[in-house]
């Protein structure tokens, strides 16, 4: 009885590594299919074109196929990356001892300077954040470029096309930059508690 037994688990086990029957995909890749600019060992996802700055055709998670709107997805990107370079440009500045006057503005570590603040200049940052999202919420949905908020003191003023889609590509690249850079210090500053540069 407990030969059979340990054979029945002996076969299950064996059975898992038995490779199994795979079924017709319907949607099959062809041969020369058109491959990612980022990962040429993955197939170019159709919505990534080219079109938008930054487009490289990396999308390892198919997120682009779930996502009905890519301007949409744009807009989040240039905001959380446009956060991320001042969040980080701020933690460095802040290390360097350039910081509004007052006591409470002097501590460098960032989660132990949102207590040492207050709730008033915590509200006062939640506040501001509220009312930048409140005035361009509808331009996410719009037919508009990405990003673009309607200020930007002239800078793009005279430039051709080709110029614009290089600076474009220049800040989501920043934008990701910084988005990456923004993870690496939290998690520097939650481990080892000591400033980024010291």
């Amino acid at each position: 009885m407990f030969k059979s037994l340990c054979l029945a688990a002996l076969t299950a086990c064996a059975s898992a590594f038995s490779p199994a029957a795979m079924p017709a995909r319907a949607g099959s890749v062809a041969l020369n299919a058109e491959m990612s600019k980022s990962l040429p060992f993955l197939v170019k996802p159709e919505k990534l074109d080219g079109s938008m700055a930054g487009d490289y055709g990396f999308d390892p998670m198919g997120l682009s196929e779930i996502q009905t709107d890519l301007k949409y997805a744009r807009w989040a990107e240039l905001k959380h990356g446009r956060a991320a370079m001042l969040a980080i440009v701020g933690m460095l500045v802040q290390e360097a001892g350039i910081h509004f006057p007052g006591e409470q503005f002097t501590e460098t570590d960032p989660f132990a300077a949102i207590a040492k603040v207050g709730p008033a200049g915590n509200l006062q940052v939640l506040l501001t954040i509220g009312v930048i999202e409140l005035a361009n919420f509808n331009k996410h949905y719009g037919d508009g470029e990405p990003g673009d908020l309607g200020f930007d003191l002239g800078m793009t003023k005279g430039m051709t096309p080709e110029q614009l889609k290089y600076r474009q590509e220049q800040e989501i690249t920043h934008c990701r930059l910084a988005m990456i850079a923004i993870v690496g210090a939290t998690v520097q500053t939650l481990i080892f508690h000591e400033p980024l540069l010291g």
